[in-house]
């Protein structure tokens, strides 16, 4: 979907300021990172100083929970009282980066005070049977091992009915906590719980591990006779939570996270620096921990569900016991991104069939879908489209018994919703609670579950509450350029510049910048590979970026993109971040988003009012007396994104697209089936070969289907190879499992019938689809 380009405006910028500006190391010219401070709003020494080094700003003290009920102090009571009995107390966690680091950070402050194992345990619940929050079952677990009092980390707010039920089980609770409060104050000895405070607090926007560590803090504070180490040790795992939880980075947010980047660069945890090695990072940048800690520590539970041993990894000394936890992590951030990218495309294709003019929350879903990764793409559909994306499985989901008839199984699907332009999920869809069986979160991410037959009524009413605050015809997706750079500004000296604005994050973001009537060479695409060198279906291109400002160009990369994407010789605006490589010890750019350069145009003025999409589908028009040039389309595509590959082409070119396509086959699936056998044996029998994409062609279907085609033949005993992109076929001898032949043939004859569907649904959608689909 074309996205929205919006250019900050450059503001005037005081001698004085540029002046103070330049005083910082690494800073020769100042004027951009001036224009961009000056336009976030930073345009004194008092608010300057504090924010560009850490060393200026005044750390809020962790008793200023206390103005909220005498919450900070009620917990250390109640902990004092645990140290002098010798009770035994238990870690809450949760299974994302901010849970695993908060339970880390507490196993390691709460273990000057008691002792591991004995004393001390921890609890994640698995993401994949339990999910998030307080749960009876485990709650009854640590009451068998004689727990007393519950610390949680990064959840427990809203979890009423839960302790409730721990009170019965005699078993006292400190809530640590930063998500959406709950209408009641819970009934525990303290919540310590950021959102209690006004906004413009400090503290307000704490993460779980931020939370955790003010905690350690105050109890380091009240009992320094316990103490071993002071708690800015813990910094590492505090910058490695904050940065991965995707939370506004100011107040003592940005001091923590800047003081803790300093720690992580020369930490002395095992784990930690061998993931440091693994993702090839230095641990200096927080893109280090956005793109490589956090992402890996994120993985294991999406793939395996449990996330302990990633406590072990961030705490452990037994150097082996780290290398191995390291790389099992590794391999499961490998897969996650294969299976982030299948379930990427899958829901790309159910968008695909979707009117996103009345549709002002994207909602889907799949009974196959992992429910692991399902919050990331939300998060990526989310920004791409430009409207809030809840996506559902009950591929792990659960059954729940009718009250009124156990026999009545009902069937649960559990998601993740995530939003965009400032849209306050939380409020979206706790609107419609009565239909959820659990949800919690924040405005900007959530997690849900429902009955799959409330489904239909909560896409329809959460679609509804949106249309009443919003124009949904506003919600495009946006993307904002910070400065206009050439590529000769590129570099050494503007990265430092701009890196004295780290570390970035929701209300600082990373800058972006816009380099105008650029082109692009040296393109190619590859997969990634795993640890053991196996190809990994995420792929990212590589380029170099032209402009007119010198003759050398700059190294770049595009992730999730093919290099197909990029023409040689086109002209282009592009928008993008500059980074360093640490593995490559280079700097470089993320290309972010780009347009083809219309030289100040606007299209729509170019062709007059004249229309940009000609329709030619029903072969009345003849397209030789059109006075314009054009790009025809003759063969009836599959999918939005194979027209809109076409309709940017035209563009690019400054053509019309005419679409003069019908759907080329009326055949059934079995006639495919029966005309693939027969073309097959044709050539096996005079020793012919073909492409597999001539095949394709003359079954008139796509070659992904050709393979589960060919697939069924080898196990009939017809094998193929290909050699120099020719199908060769020859026969073997092989037992034919009928059952296994019948359930792929199924598959192949599904496969033709979904072709089949697209193409007759491209061949009928109207024009004013068409054009908005294109368009926007």
């Amino acid at each position: 979907m074309n996205k929205q380009w919006q250019l900050e405006t450059s503001k005037p910028i005081p001698p004085w300021f540029l002046a103070e500006i330049k005083t910082y190391p690494n800073v020769k010219k100042g004027k951009y990172l001036a224009q961009i401070l000056w336009q976030r709003g930073i345009r004194n020494l008092e608010q300057l100083k504090p924010f560009l080094s850490c060393d200026n700003y005044q750390a809020t003290s962790p008793f200023e929970f206390d103005q909220v009920n005498g919450e900070m102090t009620k917990a250390i009571k109640r902990i004092e009282k645990a140290i002098n009995k010798q009770e035994k107390v238990a870690i809450w966690g949760d299974f994302d980066a901010d849970g695993v680091t908060s339970t880390s950070v507490l196993y390691l402050g709460l273990g000057q005070f008691f002792p591991h194992n004995t004393k001390l345990r921890y609890y994640i619940p698995n993401r994949f049977t339990e999910s998030h929050g307080l749960n009876c079952e485990g709650l009854e677990k640590l009451a068998k091992w004689g727990v007393n009092l519950i610390i949680t980390c990064d959840t427990g707010s809203t979890n009423l009915a839960e302790i409730n039920y721990a009170q019965e089980l005699g078993i006292d609770i400190i809530i640590t906590d930063h998500h959406t409060l709950p209408d009641v104050r819970p009934n525990v000895i303290s919540i310590l719980n950021p959102r209690y405070f006004e906004k413009n607090h400090p503290l307000y926007h704490l993460s779980g591990v931020a939370v955790a560590y003010k905690l350690i803090e105050a109890l380091n504070q009240s009992f320094p006779d316990f103490v071993s180490q002071p708690a800015e040790e813990l910094l590492d795992l505090v910058a490695i939570g904050l940065i991965a939880d995707l939370v506004q980075l100011s107040g003592d947010c940005r001091y923590l996270a800047q003081k803790g980047i300093e720690k992580l660069k020369e930490t002395k945890r095992r784990g930690v620096k061998k993931l440091l090695d693994l993702c090839k990072k230095t641990g200096d940048r927080p893109t280090d921990i956005s793109f490589g800690i956090g992402p890996r520590i994120n993985a294991v539970s999406r793939i395996h569900g449990n996330a302990d041993f990633c406590v072990e990894l961030l705490t452990s000394k037994d150097e082996k016991l780290c290398h191995k936890l390291a790389e099992e992590t590794e391999l499961a951030n490998t897969r996650r991104k294969a299976l982030q990218e299948k379930v990427l495309q899958e829901a790309k294709k159910q968008i695909e069939f979707l009117d996103l003019s009345s549709t002002g929350v994207i909602v889907l879903v799949n009974n196959q879908w992992e429910s692991g990764v399902l919050g990331l793409v939300a998060n990526s559909i989310a920004q791409e489209y430009g409207r809030p994306t809840i996506l559902l499985t009950t591929a792990q989901g659960s059954q729940k018994k009718s009250d009124l008839n156990h026999n009545n199984i009902q069937q649960i699907a559990r998601g993740s919703a995530r939003s965009v332009n400032n849209i306050d999920l939380y409020e979206l869809v706790l609107s419609q609670a009565k239909l959820l069986e659990r949800f919690g979160g924040h405005p900007y991410a959530a997690g849900l579950s429902i009955l799959v037959e409330n489904i239909p009524f909560f896409m329809e009413a959460i679609n509804q509450n949106l249309r009443q605050k919003v124009d949904l015809n506003s919600l495009k997706p946006i993307v904002k350029a910070d400065l206009i750079v050439t590529v000769k500004e590129l570099g050494k000296d503007l990265f430092k510049e701009l890196k004295l604005l780290e570390p970035c994050g929701m209300g600082n973001p990373v800058p972006q910048l816009l380099i105008k009537n650029c082109w692009f060479d040296n393109i190619s695409h590859r997969n990634e590979k795993d640890r053991k060198g196996k190809q990994v279906k995420y792929i990212k291109t590589f380029f170099t970026i032209y402009d007119d400002s010198q003759t050398s160009g700059f190294d770049g990369v595009w992730w999730g993109h093919y290099q197909d994407e990029l023409i040689r010789d086109q002209k282009y605006d592009a928008i993008v971040e500059l980074d360093f490589n640490a593995y490559k010890k280079d700097y470089e750019v993320r290309l972010i988003d780009l347009k083809v350069n219309q030289e100040n145009k606007d299209y729509n003025q170019y062709f007059g009012e004249e229309n940009n999409i000609i329709d030619n589908r029903q072969k009345n028009k003849n397209l030789a007396e059109i006075n314009s040039p054009l790009r025809i389309i003759e063969k009836c595509p599959y999918s939005w994104q194979e027209l809109k590959f076409e309709y940017n082409i035209a563009l690019s070119k400054e053509q019309k697209l005419a679409l003069s396509y019908q759907p080329q086959s009326s055949n059934f699936p079995e006639e495919i089936w029966f005309k693939l056998v027969g073309i097959v044996k044709y050539l096996f029998n005079n020793n012919q070969t073909i492409s597999c994409l001539d095949l394709a062609n003359k079954l008139n279907i796509q070659e992904k289907s050709l393979k589960l085609g060919l697939k069924i033949l080898e196990k009939l005993g017809i094998k193929y190879a290909l050699k120099a992109d020719q199908l060769e076929f020859f026969k073997t001898q092989k037992s034919i499992d009928k059952t296994e032949v019948e359930k792929d043939l199924n598959l192949f004859l599904n496969a033709i019938k979904e072709e089949k569907f697209k193409q007759e649904y491209f061949a009928k959608v109207p024009l004013s689809t068409l054009e908005n689909k294109l368009t926007t």
